[in-house]
Order: structure tokens, then sequence, then C-alpha cells
């Protein structure tokens, strides 16, 4: 099955729900996964879309920590989403390393974001990671 076709997937489905307010979640998922069935992951999917929608303010939380100059309702809403799910990825999915949640969310941007999405995606993501290998090793130093 293809990871980066079922990111795209939650990533449509997420853009669409927050675009097109009111509207069931699961039914536009639905609609998404049927399409490609075949060739994508429709419990990756199910996961990220559930667990971005319920966990949106948290996520936009860490957005705004990481790049205050940039305030959550001022970044575009493909930025936005991509962003929300990496976060959610790097959060919640051990079984992805964190450089491929990254490279990932980049693809994205550059296949679906403005001119200088990527970068800007690169930019809050790499920060995370960063902030987040620190955390572990102070972590492991006081195991010690």
């Amino acid at each position: 099955m293809n990871r980066h076709l079922s990111r795209m997937i939650a990533m449509q489905t997420l853009y669409e729900w927050e675009f097109r307010d009111g509207v069931d979640l699961a039914e536009i998922e639905a609609r998404n996964v049927a399409e490609y069935s075949d060739r994508c992951e429709s419990d990756f999917i199910r996961m990220v879309t559930e667990g971005v929608s319920k966990d949106r303010e948290a996520l936009d939380g860490v957005i705004d920590k990481v790049a205050p100059d940039w305030p959550v309702d001022q970044i575009s809403l493909i930025d936005k989403v991509i962003l929300q799910i990496a976060i959610y990825e790097l959060k919640n999915c051990n079984d992805v390393p964190p450089k491929v949640v990254i490279n990932e969310a980049v693809e994205l941007s550059k296949e679906f974001g403005g001119e200088n999405s990527s970068k800007f995606v690169n930019g809050v993501l790499g920060t995370i990671y960063k902030q987040s290998e620190k955390q572990i090793l102070k972590s492991r130093d006081k195991d010690s």
C-alpha cells in the first residue's frame, strides 16, 4: 500500500472538511478513500483524519509556539493541514521515523502548497524535531 498516497488522501479530506464547514468528516473521507481503495491504507487515513480533527487546537498550539511570527489563522489552509498531519504523526506514529514524516510533509507542500510552502513547512517541522530531540536527551540524562 502507498503511504504517500494515504497521506495525500488524509490531507485532501481534512482540507475539504475545514473548507466546507458542517460537512461530515467521515463522509468526505469515505468518498476520497473509495477512489483509491486498492492503493491506500484506509485505517491509516482514518486514524490521521480523526486524530487531527479531535486534536486541532493542540496541534495549532504547537504551530503557534514554533512559528510565533505566523499566527495560525494567517497560515494558508493547505499548509496548516499539512503541518497538523505531520505534527500528529510525529506525536502518535512511532512506526515512522521523524525524518520520513518531515520529508513527506515537505513533498506534500511542494505538490499542493504555494511557492514558499515547502520552506515554511520544513522550517516548522525541523524546529519541532530539534526541540523533541533535546527533550529526549534531557530525559535520558535524568534516567542515567
